[in-house]
């Protein structure tokens, strides 16, 4: 598809004679929810004679009624095309007063920090737990299609595919985006999702020459964090330190391994069946103490079974176990597994006792 920027406007060459326009409304990184709810399109008409590279459409009558449909794959081309001139924009024309940069997995975590610091404030949510899925080449393009794959064939989290795929691209270009006067502060607790999205953040940034600090928040889950930095230790990373780091995250990313845990202080790849015998011996568990064998909701199973372990994994790759012990004949089912909370699953019958437990 043809583009052209006319600032704060982008032209795309939707059909041979139909011109969308888009209007940038900020500097700050869209995605395919932006576009999608908020989107300042028009469309106009081309006339024949008229070259596209040409057009303007400030004296021109937009079209009444026009509509534009594209699929979602192609709409998230769309918004990758608006990032790439928003990017050219923010290298010539964002400043900003903030003193430090910071970096939190989870984007609910990025808002409860935003609200915390005092104005003004620098904040990035990355939004995808990168302790599940595939992470070759997650910088690139065919990386980042790799992992979009997976999580569409296996992770049930009710978003849709290609609104978190543009979230993550989005993130990615915030990162890299960040001044190179800026301090970078990560907050990383000892879990797996922030362990991994530390040593990510630091391969984004490994040309970068900001001074980088770990916000270390020990054992602490995002959900019951004080976002005070005065109340952790900050630790500088030196050179040998970022290198190290950058190692870690190069061999992760070589490898084929969808689940990783953090053991011993340190990230492990573990089998993709790893949780599937806890999954059956919790369920047999949970027969024994209903006295019989009953269909037993899939999303209070799932609570139960995380308020057991010590440490808890992704909710969404314990579901997709779940549902992998269904198809190969393990657990029985009842209902639509669009979400945990629609179905039921129990031990069949001819498995209750064969299984190891």
């Amino acid at each position: 598809m043809e583009t052209v920027m006319h600032y704060p406007f982008i032209y795309f060459l939707y059909e041979p004679n139909q011109v969308l326009v888009y209007k940038i409304q900020t500097l700050d990184y869209i995605t395919l929810a932006n576009v999608l709810e908020k989107g300042e399109w028009e469309g106009y008409e081309l006339p024949p004679s008229e070259p596209f590279t040409t057009f303007r459409h400030e004296q021109r009558v937009p079209k009444e009624g026009w509509s534009f449909w594209g699929a979602a794959e192609h709409l998230s081309y769309l918004v990758d095309i608006i990032n790439d001139y928003i990017g050219h924009q923010r290298k010539s024309k964002t400043t900003t007063t903030a003193r430090v940069a910071h970096i939190v997995c989870s984007e609910s975590a990025a808002g409860s920090l935003r609200v915390a610091l005092a104005p003004p404030k620098y904040v990035i949510g990355f939004p995808e737990d990168l302790s599940i899925g595939p992470l070759w080449k997650l910088d690139e393009v065919r990386g980042q299609a790799c992992r979009q794959k997976w999580l569409m064939e296996n992770i049930n989290d009710e978003m849709d595919e290609f609104v978190g795929h543009t979230t993550l691209r989005k993130a990615i270009r915030e990162i890299r985006d960040i001044p190179s006067h800026l301090p970078v502060y990560i907050w990383c607790g000892d879990n797996i999702e922030e362990q991994c999205g530390l040593l990510f953040f630091l391969y984004l940034l490994h040309d970068h020459h900001n001074e980088i600090f770990l916000i270390h928040t020990n054992g602490q889950q995002v959900i019951e964090r004080q976002w005070n930095p005065n109340l952790y230790e900050k630790k500088r990373l030196s050179v040998k330190e970022r290198q190290k780091f950058l190692q870690q995250w190069e061999g992760l990313a070589e490898s084929t391994a969808v689940l990783r845990q953090w053991k011993h202080q340190h990230i492990q790849e573990v089998p993709e069946n790893f949780y599937d015998s806890l999954i059956v011996m919790r369920l047999k568990e949970m027969h024994q103490e209903q006295g019989n064998v009953d269909f037993i909701q899939t999303g209070t199973f799932l609570l139960e079974l995380l308020a057991r372990m010590e440490e808890p994994p992704n909710i969404f790759y314990l579901e997709f176990r779940i549902r992998y012990l269904v198809y190969n004949g393990t657990l029985a089912l009842k209902g639509i597994p669009k979400s945990m909370r629609h179905y039921y699953v129990k031990i069949r019958q001819k498995n209750l006792f064969s299984l190891k437990t």
